[in-house]
């Protein structure tokens, strides 16, 4: 370093804003004061520039770990989120979330000290994504926790917590929940639907995840969504991003838009004319960062009165306190995270986590006559379908790169006995395509009816895959936008699915995707079922590990299946009337919650603190389970609530705590959850939280207590009624 630099550093050192002892505020305010306005505007641009003669280097916003680091090489891929959600298991995902803020420091410190600071190798992470999958249709269904309120913010406020880390003075990572709010598809119309809800579908299931991953959670970043929201777009909105998530969640953190959503605002929305006035509405709403480029123009909407240096100032200071608050401008000894070394990532140990995870999410959906598990010394086993052998299936979307992925067929090679033969061949592809110099979509059933003939048992490993179903842009076979037309089984795969069942040989189904399956002739033909979902870089081993009885399955759904679209509303309708397991009336295929295992559970002891509560206590409701089975394996207790009085339409039942617990055969657990007055509470139809005296009734069980669900599982539920007395209460929402 020659002199000059040397004296240069040496003037930044002793500037207030380089000095880690003074208050963050006066850091802050310091470095901001000694910047020029365009030097501001740049800083609000995800891709921001480097101001060299401050120190400061340059910054891209922009990184993805929505289930492992995505988009910056080898990382340890978990699986997708969706089926992460399966788990039930809220400690695990804050362990693979701890995980993946590992890798994500070791990897940036990394890229750093060798000068890269390209996109994807940050510490501001697009994660989680908190959406409500409330229609089976949407391709970017797989990125979220499922269609429940309740168990998304479980999972949500665990995967923020893990991925910000608990030291007293640095965040570790910065999570953002997204797409906030009231976005579900269709993903062809993102870039100018209108989002009509109430307020009381708006806060009893669009909001609740958000505000839990922002006030329990401390989430430090949010994602505003493309759309608009009753009439609002969410980048800009007012309503949304000042009304709600400043003055009501006292977030203290800064909104970052979707990629594009400012562009938007004018050229699709048509709510503003010219990109100076959609940045101009976006930032004084409360959009600080822009994923695009229309912020350029906030230069323009100064020169034209439609916003001040001050205003912009406001949205810089949030920007760079996250940056102080993530150690950028100290002095790395003094930050702790910046000392993990980068051999931790794709760590054996991390690899072990991502297979426990991914057998944790694996659902049994049907298994009569106790097919499974089988047997790893069969004389021949055959595995036939196109996602056999595929490693997309095993990652769904915003990926890392596995360094040793396992697909289906690899995991059970390696599972059976040597003496063991197993016989492989796609049967068909993903999808039928066109007949063409003699090629039919069922060339390959020939083939896979002889390998079936000669097998003892057959492993069919179909589905969906992300050529099927994502986001807007990045799916050829779906409608065009990435979601699916039909929510069925492709018709090639079910015809190879029939075509090998009419062999009559046992066959065992393993599904693959990130949404629900209507497979309605498999639940009445196939003896076994399992779903895998976008099961990470340890799929195969995972679903091995189920086959053939090394691991005991205990996920269960975070989505209803249902059996068709004619059970469900219009796509574009966001009234939650008739949809998810909360408001839909008409019986599912699986229901939400539902999940299979190879023992058997009973429970017993249900009891109430009280039987009667004032308005505004808690409810303590304890429950024992019991392994009545042969083997070990784990239980997910299901707690829902039911408002046998309420004043308004509410949900048939709802959610209100989970506990998965491992019990050896015989062994008996008692368990305890705590029902809040804000979980009895209803909105009304003015979007106010009020808890009305009159009758509850608590159901807890290894499911849901509706029709389906006990039929499928042939469990029983237990139900108890309490009262709740006084007046009205209105409680926070």
């Amino acid at each position: 370093m020659d002199d000059a630099m040397k004296n240069k550093c040496g003037d930044l050192e002793r500037l207030p804003f380089m000095n880690p002892d003074l208050p963050l505020e006066t850091r802050v305010d310091d470095l901001v004061s000694r910047m020029t306005l365009e030097e501001k505007i740049a800083q609000m641009l995800y891709n921001a520039p480097g101001i060299p003669r401050l120190g400061v280097p340059e910054y891209n916003w922009w990184n993805e770990c929505l289930h492992g680091v995505a988009r910056a090489g080898i990382a340890t891929v978990f699986p997708q989120a969706i089926g992460m959600a399966a788990s039930w298991n809220v400690d695990l995902m804050h362990r693979v979330a701890t995980v993946i803020s590992d890798e994500a420091r070791a990897k940036h410190h990394e890229f750093a000290r060798r000068g890269d600071r390209a996109i994807y190798k940050g510490l501001t992470f697009w994660s989680p994504n908190v959406n409500i999958f409330r229609d089976p249709r949407w391709g970017r269904g797989q990125e979220t926790y499922g269609e429940d309120p309740y168990l998304t913010s479980r999972m949500g406020v665990a995967f923020v917590k893990g991925l910000q880390g608990d030291d007293p003075k640095y965040l570790k990572l910065v999570a953002t929940p997204k797409h906030y709010a009231v976005h579900s598809g269709p993903e062809s119309m993102r870039h100018h639907f209108d989002a009509k809800v109430s307020e009381k579908d708006l806060r009893e299931t669009y909001l609740p995840a958000f505000k839990a991953c922002v006030v329990e959670g401390g989430a430090y970043s949010v994602m505003g969504a493309y759309n608009r929201t009753n009439g609002e777009p969410c980048c800009a909105s007012k309503t949304l991003l000042q009304d709600i998530l400043r003055d009501e969640w006292n977030f203290d953190g800064y909104v970052v838009s979707d990629c594009g959503a400012i562009l938007d605002i004018h050229a699709h929305h048509k709510v503003t004319e010219t990109p100076e006035e959609s940045a101009a509405l976006a930032v004084k709403n409360g959009c600080d960062l822009n994923c695009g480029g229309v912020y350029r123009s906030l230069m323009g909407a100064v020169q034209q009165g439609l916003i001040s240096e001050e205003q912009i100032d406001i949205a810089v200071k949030r920007l760079f306190k996250a940056r102080f608050l993530l150690g950028m401008f100290d002095p790395p000894e003094r930050v702790p995270y910046s000392q993990i070394p980068y051999e931790v990532n794709d760590c054996e140990e991390h690899r072990s986590l991502a297979l426990e995870m991914a057998r944790e999410s694996i659902v049994l959906l049907k298994n009569e006559g106790g097919l499974l598990p089988l047997r790893r010394d069969l004389k021949t086993i055959a595995v036939i379908g196109p996602n056999a052998s595929s490693v997309d299936v095993l990652l769904g979307n915003y990926y890392g790169t596995p360094s040793k992925p396992v697909t289906a067929i690899e995991g059970i090679r390696a599972k059976v006995s040597h003496n063991t033969k197993v016989l492989y061949t796609p049967g068909s592809e993903l999808v039928g395509r066109d007949e063409s110099w003699g090629a039919a979509p069922t060339r390959g059933f020939s083939e896979a009816l002889a390998t079936a003939e000669r097998a003892d048992v057959t492993i069919l490993c179909l589905g969906l895959s992300p050529k099927l179903e994502g986001e807007q842009g990045e799916v050829a076979a779906s409608d065009g936008g990435g979601d699916r037309l039909d929510v069925a089984l492709p018709k090639v795969q079910q015809s190879l699915l029939e075509a090998v069942c009419a062999l009559g040989k046992p066959v065992v189904l393993v599904l693959f995707g990130g949404s629900p399956l209507a497979v309605g002739w498999a639940h009445e033909h196939v003896p076994a079922i399992l779903y895998a979902w976008y099961p990470g870089q340890e799929g195969g081993t995972a679903i091995a590990d189920v086959l053939f009885g090394d691991y005991n399955p205990a996920g269960r759904l975070p989505i209803t299946f249902v059996k068709s679209l004619a059970q469900l509303p219009e796509f574009t309708d966001y009234r939650m009337r008739g949809r998810t397991y909360r408001y839909m009336t008409e019986e599912p295929l699986y229901p939400f919650g539902y999940g299979l295992s190879y023992t058997s559970f009973g429970y017993d002891n249900l009891a109430l603190s009280k039987k009667s509560i004032a308005a505004g206590e808690e409810l303590t409701v304890s429950v024992t389970v019991e392994n009545t089975g042969k083997v070990p394996g784990d239980e997910v207790v299901e707690v829902y609530l039911e408002d046998l009085e309420s004043s308004v339409e509410r949900p048939i039942r709802e959610l209100v705590g989970f506990n998965r617990v491992h019990l050896n055969p015989g062994e008996k657990k008692t368990v305890s959850f705590k029902i809040t007055a804000r979980q009895m509470a209803l909105i009304d139809l003015a979007g106010k939280c009020v808890l009305e005296p009159g009758r509850f009734r608590v159901h807890v069980g290894g499911s849901q207590p509706d029709k389906r669900s006990l039929e499928l599982t042939g469990a029983k539920v237990l139900s108890a009624d309490y009262e709740v007395t006084g007046s009205p209460l209105e409680v926070e929402y």
